[in-house]
């Protein structure tokens, strides 16, 4: 029971840490919640610094998903703990307790812990996600269409209730943060994807 607390505590810890408000911070880029759509997550980072730089967003907010799980695989905890530990490590991503509890969308820490879950399973999503990005350039589409898709990949590689729970909740949360994204869509004026920063001056 220890050992389950003290992961699910750590992974929400672990969560809360923004990645792109440090990326920006470090390579003196104006802070992310302030410009674009003011959003902390990489999508946002890319439209105000560059591929670089939200890349290593992208790399940062994945890690948050992946090592909670990788250290639950590693202490051989329950499929419930892991569950647990998951869903903590996107709630933190989304509302982090050191920033206020502003915080992103929580893709790339959804693809984290899908990859740290079962590697097959992320790598799935992650096509998914890619392959609708290549093709049509709305990351928030993508990031709808594979995550909707995520609960029923769980399903196929790892059919176990708690972990097909986790997975819709991460989903109703991630398309509950994205319901602007989801009006804008609708109304046809959602931001495509560009590898030019916005001019910041």
């Amino acid at each position: 029971m220890l050992t389950a607390v003290l992961l699910t505590v750590a992974a929400y810890l672990l969560g809360s840490i923004s990645s792109a408000i440090i990326v920006c911070r470090l390579m003196g880029l104006p802070d992310p919640r302030t410009l674009g759509s003011n959003n902390p997550g990489a999508t946002n980072v890319l439209r105000i610094g560059g591929k670089k730089a939200a890349a290593i967003t992208l790399f940062g907010d994945s890690l948050k998903g992946l090592i909670p799980m990788l250290a639950g695989h590693g202490l051989g905890v329950s499929s419930a703990v892991l569950a647990a530990a998951g869903l903590a490590a996107f709630l933190g991503h989304l509302f982090p307790v050191f920033f206020q509890f502003r915080g992103g969308k929580g893709v790339a820490t959804a693809l984290g812990v899908q990859l740290g879950l079962y590697w097959p399973i992320g790598l799935c999503v992650a096509a998914i996600w890619l392959f609708v990005t290549k093709v049509l350039r709305i990351s928030s589409l993508s990031a709808l269409i594979s995550m909707a898709l995520a609960p029923a990949i769980v399903w196929f590689f790892w059919p176990e209730r708690v972990l097909i729970g986790m997975q819709l909740v991460i989903t109703g949360l991630l398309f509950w943060r994205h319901r602007s994204n989801i009006r804008n869509l609708i109304e046809g004026s959602e931001d495509r994807l560009t590898d030019k920063p916005e001019d910041v001056s």
